[in-house]
């Protein structure tokens, strides 16, 4: 079935949205398309994405999006053998923001949550395919799809395995995205369609993110002892004000929380992006972690020190960050993870 109206939500159902850390069946992702985003760096971002899939599907099935037959034969030809293509139009490659949510029941079942998609508060033109492409695989995906009449980024949310949920007044308050919704309206669209048990508001994200308006995986990620790596920063700098503010209303909201001092910056194409660290995701085993390289090596060894630190259960392994920064996000801002069923069907 397909639940629409507004009183027929997941939580109706009994589905709740589980965390990152829990199993997955597979992950998904999107080959990059959007020429005037890369500009020079199209090629580069394509390859940095192989890799990513490529160290994905090392641990766990990896689904590509790809929005034609030449993508697809490009695609093939990076792509492990681990790695599946599915042909669908698209507008860019961003899957965590545009992909759906998944979110299971009791029973075992699966459902994929569609939110409306906007290109971060209208700032791309052109988003209609990447809307679509997130309702096609909340159905291809989930035994029961819902559509969910806001805008919502998988980006601009954490959750933790006892269903609270991160997010940050600068993403979801944002005039852009949702401007006849106020705090208390967007707290219970969360509840009905992920089955989140309380909000943690934090304030805002990195100064220099660029597109997402402060979306909270550039700064924080939850590990599998439920902690919240946090990104700290030292006075003086643009973020350091911001981020002790981030840290003290987590620690209000009864969050453990874990300061994590690396970032760092590289140039691309003429550009200084930042190479957030936290910006990691998930996968069955294993941490993938965007590494800055060049002269951040020292950074970079710091950075997977304390993840290593963080999951001593996984297997942290280390991708190139700086080209997929430069368009915007890292590792988690491109992949969408498909949670295991918790019961056969």
């Amino acid at each position: 079935m397909t639940a629409t109206a507004p009183t027929d939500t997941p939580l109706d159902h009994g589905f709740r949205m589980p965390p990152e850390t829990a199993p997955q069946e597979r992950m998904l992702m999107a080959w990059p398309c959007r020429r005037e985003l890369w500009r020079s760096e199209l090629e580069a971002a394509r390859r940095d994405y192989a890799e990513v899939a490529n160290a994905i599907a090392a641990f766990e099935p990896v689904t590509m999006v790809v929005p034609n037959g030449a993508a697809a034969a490009e695609a093939r030809a990076m792509l492990a053998g681990g790695v599946d293509l599915v042909d669908l139009p698209l507008d860019d490659s961003w899957m965590r923001d545009n992909g759906p949510i998944f979110a299971l029941d009791a029973a075992g079942r699966r459902a994929g949550v569609h939110f409306r998609f906007n290109a971060w508060g209208e700032k791309f033109v052109g988003w209609d395919r990447d809307e679509a492409a997130g309702g096609v695989l909340a159905k291809q995906y989930g035994d029961v799809a819902f559509e969910a009449p806001i805008v919502l980024e998988g980006g601009s949310l954490l959750i933790d395995e006892q269903g609270r949920l991160v997010t940050t007044e600068q993403c979801l308050l944002a005039p852009n995205r949702n401007p006849e919704l106020d705090r208390s309206a967007i707290e219970n669209a969360l509840r009905s369609y992920l089955g989140v048990t309380d909000v943690v508001w934090l304030g805002r994200g990195l100064a220099d993110d660029r597109d997402t308006d402060g979306h909270v995986d550039g700064i924080a990620t939850f590990t599998d002892a439920g902690q919240l790596l946090l990104q700290s920063r030292p006075a003086g700098d643009p973020d350091h004000e911001t981020m002790a503010e981030n840290r003290e209303r987590a620690l209000v909201a009864g969050l453990e929380v874990v300061s994590f001092p690396p970032l760092a910056y590289g140039e691309v194409a003429g550009t200084s992006v930042p190479n957030a660290y936290l910006n990691l995701t998930l996968c069955n085993g294993g941490a993938i972690v965007p590494l800055a390289g060049g002269s951040a090596t020292e950074s970079d060894e710091e950075a997977l020190e304390r993840i290593a630190a963080a999951f001593p259960g996984r297997e942290v392994v280390g991708v190139p960050g700086l080209v997929i920064a430069y368009g915007g996000g890292g590792p988690h801002c491109i992949t969408q993870q498909v949670p295991l069923r918790t019961a056969t069907q």
